[in-house]
């Protein structure tokens, strides 16, 4: 009876018990936060907490084989009868042939700990398109929009909610890079062989980053040395007969770790299938060199850095197909639109970790701009220099909350030339326009984390100091609570700020015959941002799903826009401190089948208005309604994949051309059009082709300037493009790495 007692008594209690318990970690024994478990065919799950430990329910389980997921790593399915714990480790997905799971994994991924809503897009979803460069990155998801800014030399910004790609916070490696002169190229200037992930956050964001965020941020995380493949050499061409060329190389030793990459971008052939005389895709010729290092790690105690270095050179030709850089630019001979400029630019993360708790980090980063143009005859010329520095403290307590406090200091240095070769028109915005901003900060943002991470909240003040405009508060709030074990909802609000850079953000002032009127002194532009967030995911033997459904209000209480409607000869630049609204509602579903196939299917509401005079103006150029559809398959062999995407645009209204000459005039809502892409990639060990068409049913907005006959007299307007201009755009590509 003793031995019986003893016996019993050693027995481990979670025998009885109605838990399970484990722990989830890499293969290099990191432990994994927010990892997914579940059982399999049924609800019951949970995830992990920050020591990627989880406690999972047995009651109503008759089978005993669990499921666990982590985003970059390859689920696993273990039957764990007669187990009373266990642990895990996970084998990370490096490699696309290596990835197992083959459709849309959520590239809306969402994390199970950070209240922010983040939308995760790996490079394996990035391989799903041709993603030449960062604003072709966004093809298979629905919350970013790349949108053509200056249909001559097709420069491009990323908008999220509706709202002009200025109010999001485009950061490169969490520096912010993308500003002022940069904003109009730079999007168009990262090769997206060299993107690791890019980190998508709607509405308020953290104060760290600064005061900029409005409608959102996107952060591009560029690739890590020490995890990339050790070479990849990239070509590609289309029937534009554009060419790119990239290559990467990666190298490690003695704790440093090194990654060389190297683009170049060749310009495709003269192309004018509307007869319009003018360019379908503008001549472009583009270098760029990068070079990141790292040394440590910011987990472990002593030194860790990340230190990175770019230069990038490009040039534009866009006009008429006649138009001869050399004997025309800036003249009236043939019609055209030049752009060059050079930008070095070197940013870096470094500090000393002095133990757990304990993190201190500098962040510093600056980057330079010079620019000559011509639009026409008006030349802009301009030279920019950008410098953020930022020192910051970590503090972690009791082991789950986290403080972090900081000083910050922008300096920012813009000198812009416009100058008219002829001036004909009596255009009046001619002369020097310079900008110099002292902007220091103090700022402190704190993580409170409660019942294991089902509750987090995150709250963060900045206050900076505008060396022409005083003082500003940007207060923010984020809150996460997990409903259950697999339903999540987010809370979000916040405001920023920012000061207009009026002609680098706003490059059709350039491009037109308008006149450029401002009625006063430019105010910054400031806004509050709040939003509600609901992600709902299903977990089946052969079928994953998920549902996530959110709504986001942007109201400003200064918003500067140009208004082009109110005369057609003229732009008029004023501050708008009335109700300016942006209301984005967003529902997406995705579906994987089999770890083969995966679907998904988003619809968007955009409702972005102004009330003028006691009446609704819905700005323009955006769709009310807009569905965004994908679909992939990748067999088990993992030798090739098929990817598709469908995006659906509803009416949008246009700038009005109601007071131009009546051969000018366009509707002021165009009909629904619907663009449709397609590729597929074939792997053999250490080589990828992958070749694919954009836009296959050719849809294409004809003829898009307008007075396009007469370039040189009034009405001509780059400004009333709402859809793809060039049409149908077939390529091929080669991938070649070494892991």
């Amino acid at each position: 009876m003793r031995n019986l007692f003893l016996l019993l008594l050693l027995t481990p209690i979670t025998v009885f018990s109605q838990e399970f318990t484990g722990k989830v970690s890499g293969s290099d024994g990191t432990p994994l936060t927010g990892a997914n478990v579940h059982w399999i065919g049924t609800t019951i799950g949970t995830s992990t907490d920050l020591n990627g430990q989880f406690s999972i329910s047995l009651k109503d389980v008759s089978s005993k084989v669990l499921v666990l997921s982590y985003v970059g790593y390859r689920s696993d399915t273990i039957d764990v009868s007669g187990k009373s714990a266990i642990n895990i480790q996970l084998v990370q997905a490096i490699a696309v042939n290596e990835v197992e799971i083959t459709a849309d994994r959520p590239d809306a991924h969402i994390s199970s700990v950070i209240p922010i809503k983040t939308e995760v897009i790996t490079k394996e979803e990035l391989t799903k398109a041709a993603c030449c460069d960062l604003a072709g990155c966004f093809n298979t998801q629905a919350s970013v929009q790349p949108t053509t800014t200056n249909i001559v030399t097709n420069s491009k910004e990323l908008r999220i909610l509706g709202l002009s790609g200025v109010y999001n916070q485009v950061l490169v490696d969490g520096m912010p890079l993308i500003q002022g002169l940069s904003y109009t190229y730079g999007v168009s200037a990262v090769p997206g062989t060299l993107v690791d992930n890019i980190y998508v956050a709607k509405g308020a964001n953290s104060v760290l980053q600064g005061y900029e965020s409005i409608s959102g941020q996107i952060n591009v995380e560029l690739k890590d040395p020490k995890e990339t493949d050790k070479l990849l050499l990239n070509a590609y061409i289309n029937s534009f007969r554009e060419t790119q060329f990239n290559v990467n190389y990666a190298k490690q030793w003695n704790g440093w770790s090194t990654l060389l990459a190297a683009h170049t971008t060749q310009p495709a052939g003269r192309t004018d299938r509307d007869g319009d005389n003018f360019l379908d895709l503008p001549l472009l010729s583009r270098y760029s060199v990068y070079n990141k290092w790292k040394y440590g790690s910011a987990d472990e105690t002593g030194w860790h850095s990340m230190i990175a270095l770019r230069y990038v050179n490009e040039r534009r030709i866009g006009g008429q197909v006649d138009f001869d850089l050399k004997d025309d630019e800036g003249t009236m001979n043939n019609y055209g639109q030049t752009l060059q400029y050079s930008q070095p630019e070197f940013y870096t993360r470094s500090g000393y970790r002095l133990n757990d708790q304990h993190n201190i980090v500098l962040f510093a980063s600056t980057s330079m701009q010079d620019q000559e143009s011509y639009f026409g005859t008006t030349m802009y010329n301009a030279d920019q220099l950008n410098t953020n520095l930022n020192v910051q403290h970590e503090l972690l307590w009791k082991d789950k909350h986290e403080l972090k406090t900081g000083l910050s200091y922008r300096y920012f240095d813009l000198d812009e030339e416009i100058a008219f070769g002829t001036n004909d028109l009596g255009r009046t915005y001619g002369g020097t326009y310079s900008m110099t901003e002292h902007i220091p900060g103090v700022y402190a943002e704190n993580l409170f984390q409660w019942k294991d991470n089902s509750l987090v909240l995150i709250t963060g003040i900045r206050l900076d100091h505008h060396n022409e405009f005083g003082w500003f508060a940007s207060p923010r709030a984020l809150l996460k609570y997990d409903i259950g074990w697999n339903t999540t909802a987010r809370i979000s609000v916040g405001t920023g700020w920012r000061t207009v850079k009026l002609f680098s953000e706003n490059i059709n002032l350039l491009a037109s015959s308008r006149d450029v009127v401002i009625t006063e002194e430019i105010e910054p532009e400031r806004a509050l941002n709040y939003g509600v967030n609901l992600v709902h995911k299903i977990f089946g033997e052969n079928v994953e799903s998920q549902l996530s459904l959110d709504f986001y209000r942007t109201q400003f209480q200064n918003q500067v826009f140009p208004d082009y409607d109110s005369d057609p000869a003229i732009a008029t630049i004023s501050n708008f401190t009335g109700r300016s609204i942006s209301n984005s509602f967003q529902a997406e579903v995705g579906l994987e089948f089999f770890e083969r196939a995966g679907s998904k299917i988003s619809y968007n509401y955009l409702d972005v208005y102004r009330i003028v005079d006691g009446e609704k103006l819905v700005l323009p150029f955006n769709s009310k309604h807009r569905i965004t559809g994908t679909f992939s398959y990748k067999p088990m062999h993992q030798k090739w994949h098929l990817d598709m995407s469908l995006h659906w645009y509803g009416k949008q209204r246009v700038a009005s051309t109601y007071e131009n000459l009546p051969e000018d005039q366009q509707p002021d809502l165009p009909k629904p059009y619907t663009v449709v892409d397609a590729q597929f990639t074939k792997s053999w060990n250490r080589f990828e082709v992958y070749g694919g068409v954009e836009n296959i049913f050719d849809f294409r907005q004809k003829q898009p300037i307008q007075n396009w006959e007469s370039p040189f007299d009034p009405y001509f307007d780059t400004s009333t493009v709402w859809g793809p201009t060039k049409g149908r755009e077939a390529y091929i590509g080669l991938r070649f790495r070494i892991e």
